[in-house]
């Protein structure tokens, strides 16, 4: 390799929010060490800004579930056979694929065959359901990065490197100090305040976007000073709030609308109502006492039911190996449940207390220095194609 990684070009593929946070700090520490490497593929405005080439953005695979990621199949089908051919036409030494492990598994594999070498980062949920996907990942990648210390040895047995590379949320986590100044920040007295955090896809908010305004109008009857802050993560998802609260005539909702800034809501707010996935940790490593809830579609319901290994999906709850944060999904998740829940979480004083304490636990043990682990992988990867760095 020239000086600096001149003419080496890394393909790199991620699906949503936390896979841009994910995919910026990696192209940031790999160009620290190698500063003219390429990236290029499909990012967000993160990786973007880090110097990734996007050819796409993140939304086009911003899906979920079985019944909604069908209608868009082809689709994905012909996006993934573009990309793998403008990846093999630029000579791509080596592919990461972040998350999104439906449409990223699938490429790596192709990639693989023809010679490139893989890495895919975040582990796919084979704790969870369908650990028969372990078989699937060590085929289709010749390296796996892991969030979580419990994952690598999930793995013992198959034909992969397995890295743990600590979870870069965690050396962001609140502090007790931190959480009053973000109150003071978002000009929070005494009131009550509640992080609403419907999802970072369209389709979640489609699912979400009532469910908490409604549940938002029932908790302000029984707490009449209470704030309500919500982080939404794009202008459409935005767009798509807002119009959902004009509908149901709830202008007067007395919301704090932030566009991204989930920490900062989850920092300040007494008790987040979080939407299943990577918020639920961050909402931990913020120390936010929560609930978690959600919602999809009956069929992707039904199928994903048959296949969990464990009686939790919160991250949480993953971490303890119990339940810690109370779930509320599919009909469980109604306006009166999630309203009662974070009315009876924000009325027990001592119970949140306790929540803090544990999740600043769970912070120290995913604690690790992400970007050096990262870079590491990295290049020991491009050595192994041939790349002297």
């Amino acid at each position: 390799m020239r000086q600096g990684g001149e003419g080496v070009t890394i393909g790199i593929v991620a699906g949503e929010a936390s896979g841009d946070a994910l995919g910026a700090e990696l192209i940031g520490a790999v160009r620290a060490r190698l500063p003219r490497v390429r990236f290029m593929g499909i990012a967000g405005p993160r990786m973007e800004a880090a110097g990734c080439d996007a050819w796409y953005p993140t939304s086009r695979l911003a899906l979920r579930g079985y019944a909604e990621v069908a209608a868009q199949l082809p689709a994905l089908m012909l996006l993934r056979r573009d990309v793998r051919g403008r990846l093999l036409a630029a000579r791509a030494a080596l592919f990461i694929g972040i998350d999104a492990p439906d449409f990223n598994l699938g490429l790596e594999a192709r990639l693989k065959r023809a010679g490139v070498r893989t890495i895919h980062y975040v582990s796919p949920s084979v704790w969870a359901w369908r650990r028969e996907r372990i078989d699937t990942i060590a085929r289709s990648a010749d390296r796996l990065l892991a969030l979580f210390p419990f994952e690598p040895p999930l793995y013992d047995g198959a034909s992969l490197q397995v890295t743990f590379v600590g979870h870069p949320l965690a050396r962001e986590a609140a502090t007790a100090t931190s959480r009053r100044e973000m109150r003071g920040l978002l000009k929070l007295d005494r009131q009550p305040a509640f992080a609403l955090l419907p999802g970072s896809r369209i389709s979640e908010l489609e699912m979400h976007s009532e469910l908490l305004l409604r549940v938002a109008e029932e908790i302000l009857d029984a707490q009449p000073t209470a704030r309500f802050l919500v982080p939404l993560v794009s202008r459409e998802t935005r767009e798509h709030f807002e119009a959902v609260r004009y509908r149901l005539q709830l202008d007067a909702l007395p919301l704090t609308i932030l566009y991204g800034h989930a920490d900062q809501a989850l920092k300040a707010a007494d008790v987040g109502l979080v939407a299943s996935g990577t918020a639920t940790l961050e909402a931990a490593l913020a120390r936010c006492p929560h609930l978690i809830f959600y919602r999809v579609h009956a069929l992707t319901a039904k199928i994903v039911a048959r296949k969990l290994l464990l009686p939790y999906v919160g991250l949480p709850n993953v971490l303890a190996g119990r339940f810690v944060v109370p779930e509320f999904l599919q009909t469980e998740a109604t306006v009166t449940n999630l309203a009662r829940a974070a009315l009876n979480l924000y009325d027990d004083a001592l119970v949140r207390r306790r929540l803090e304490a544990l999740f600043a636990g769970m912070a120290r043990s995913l604690e690790a220095d992400t970007a050096a682990i990262v870079g590491d992988a990295v290049q020991t990867e491009l050595r192994a194609a041939g790349i002297p760095c």
